[in-house]
């Protein structure tokens, strides 16, 4: 990792973990509804979102306004890579060996990323062209390498403040960009067919 990625990702995790929790509340509650008003937001079917945490945008305002044919799944760690299973407030949790909450099945009950319609990502950082700055460590890169080779469901979305945009992310040969990233105060849209 490059230094100036690294400083940069200390800089934006910075900004998100300053804003007070009014301006979270306010900001998780818009967001829904920029998610919901996506043009390839789902009627049915698996959708993922993430559990926030370090400052990260919340997504519980959309999980609960879903339309009723949709099931809200989380991550969970498979080897190097994601999987998702169907979560519901008051279901069972455990952590993962990050101390993230992740719904506790088994793992061969877990479905794999192809099965989702649309995953909602996490992200530290994010350009106009969707390009997305990651924790760091590849997951979600990883888990949706298949593609880089050809525009595969599920579509992808970041969800941020917006304070997390930054002018230009130059893109490494692994990153799989976004479809879109939403934030409290716009939608950016990266050009894609379905």
């Amino acid at each position: 990792m490059s230094e100036d990625r690294k400083t940069l990702r200390a800089q934006l995790r910075q900004a998100r973990r300053a804003l007070d929790a009014p301006t979270r509340l306010a900001a998780a509650e818009t967001l829904a509804g920029q998610l919901l008003q996506l043009p390839f937001a789902p009627a049915r079917g698996l959708v993922a979102g993430y559990w926030a945490g370090d400052g990260e945008i919340a997504l519980h305002r959309w999980q609960t306004q879903l339309p009723p044919g949709v099931t809200y799944c989380l991550p969970l760690l498979a080897g190097d890579s994601l999987r998702f299973a169907p979560w519901r407030p008051g279901q069972a949790l455990t952590h993962n060996r990050y101390g993230i909450p992740e719904p506790d099945i088994a793992l061969a009950d877990a479905l794999p990323a192809q099965a989702m319609a649309l995953v909602v990502t996490p992200l530290v950082g994010f350009d106009r062209h969707c390009q997305r700055l990651g924790m760091g460590g590849g997951w979600y890169d990883r888990s949706f390498a298949f593609r880089l080779q050809h525009a595969a469901p599920p579509w992808l979305v970041g969800a941020a403040f917006d304070c997390q945009q930054v002018a230009a992310l130059a893109a490494a040969d692994w990153d799989v960009r976004l479809d879109a990233v939403c934030t409290p105060s716009t939608t950016h849209l990266a050009t894609r067919t379905p």
